[in-house]
């Protein structure tokens, strides 16, 4: 049954149900419901109308639960964040932020050693790959691996983007020699999100410098978890860009804060994206406190190892209670088990107050991406989980 199928017969049967017991009420405001639904749709254009928009992680609202699905820092933000924002909370508010970043560029370039003129400031990494795929890939045929972030495809879709999504090894590896044959442009993430594999840094170099005449963007919003950033590749190839987001391993979330490294052209070329939507993207107070978050590197460093501590020492525990875990360079990794299908521990798990991530998708439906919380969290975790094997 495909999906259209299925909707139409769950709402006959909806209807069914509520005339057989008697609930006209209920059924009526049904009824309007859906003839509003179906008579607004009518200004949708038809790309809307078709497109299948990404599906964030759940915040639920019904009660407090231990979030390990969205990825989220199990940590605060550093003092000198809060303390930069309180500032920055002021009677200025009233005028615009700066719509060059210049302060948060400075700030960037310092830390990864790059010129201001080779760091794009978003709203977040997700609106960074949006631009993306607007400024660089429209029209064009893209390859990025079939087990992978989401969000591309939508992006692809939305944008005009003919795209090819490369198999991933039966272990979701994914292999250098795939991305040399002909494209007009890469794009994947490392580690790879959600297997929370780490590619080589050397087999990322050989699909960059195997594909100089392509625009390659490597994705790494996990790399502070164990990997090896691409970014020191910026000055040896104009046809890399590398994505940063300050959601991860700087606690910032809740600020949307992202950077594109590369090289001025193709800088130049996401501004022009940026001031073709909207040129405040990034608010005064985002500003004030993703500066203070980039120039305070101790507790940068102090809540990382502790989330790959903590990461490490979990693993361990679920390969003793039987579950397969790949190999994780991220704050989160991809577990398995051979006897319990991931869709009935996803909801056992939640209905014991634990929210993780399920994908009902080939390849994957039989795994659980998990983000790493704190020791306590992680300790309930594993508590829960025997209690559900047993």
């Amino acid at each position: 049954m495909d999906d259209r199928k299925e909707i139409k017969y769950n709402l006959f049967s909806l209807f069914s149900n509520l005339i057989e017991f008697n609930d006209i009420k209920r059924y009526n405001q049904l009824m309007i419901m859906l003839m509003e639904t179906m008579n607004m749709n009518r200004f949708f254009s038809d790309m809307i109308k078709n497109i299948e928009p990404y599906v964030p992680g759940e915040q639920p609202k019904d009660k407090k639960y231990i979030k390990l699905n969205t990825n989220e820092s199990p940590y605060p933000p550093s003092p000198e964040v809060i303390e930069a924002i309180r500032e920055a909370a002021n009677a200025d508010l009233r005028l615009y932020p700066d719509p060059d970043c210049e302060g948060l560029k400075i700030a960037a370039a310092e830390y990864y050693g790059l010129k201001k003129e080779q760091i794009f400031v978003g709203n977040g990494s997700d609106e960074i790959l949006a631009f993306c795929f607007g400024a660089f890939y429209s029209g064009k045929k893209v390859l990025f691996p079939d087990v992978s972030y989401s969000f591309y495809p939508v992006y692809a879709n939305l944008f005009n983007v003919d795209y090819e999504e490369v198999p991933v090894s039966d272990s979701f590896e994914i292999d250098a020699a795939d991305y040399l044959k002909e494209n007009d442009g890469i794009i994947m993430p490392n580690p790879n999100a959600p297997t929370s594999i780490f590619l080589n840094i050397e087999e990322i170099e050989k699909i960059i410098k195997k594909n100089q005449d392509s625009l390659v963007i490597i994705d790494e919003a996990y790399i502070d978890f164990g990997g090896i950033s691409a970014v020191k590749y910026i000055e040896k190839y104009p046809n890399l860009l590398v994505i940063h987001t300050m959601s991860k391993s700087r606690s910032l979330a809740g600020l949307r804060v992202g950077f594109a490294l590369g090289n001025k052209t193709l800088i130049d070329g996401l501004e022009r994206m940026k001031n073709s939507f909207n040129s405040y993207t990034i608010d005064r107070l985002a500003q004030a406190g993703a500066i203070a978050a980039l120039k305070d590197t101790l507790y940068f460093e102090e809540t990382r190892n502790k989330v790959i501590l903590t990461r490490d020492n979990t693993v361990a525990e679920l390969i003793q209670l039987g579950f397969k875990v790949l190999d994780s360079k991220s704050n989160f990794i991809f577990i398995s088990h051979k006897s319990f299908k991931a869709a009935d521990l996803f909801q056992k798990l939640k209905e014991n107050g634990i929210l993780v991530r399920y994908f009902n998708k080939p390849r994957i439906d039989n795994y659980l991406r998990v983000s790493i919380g704190t020791d306590e969290e992680m300790g309930y975790f594993i508590d829960t989980l025997k209690g559900i094997l047993c």
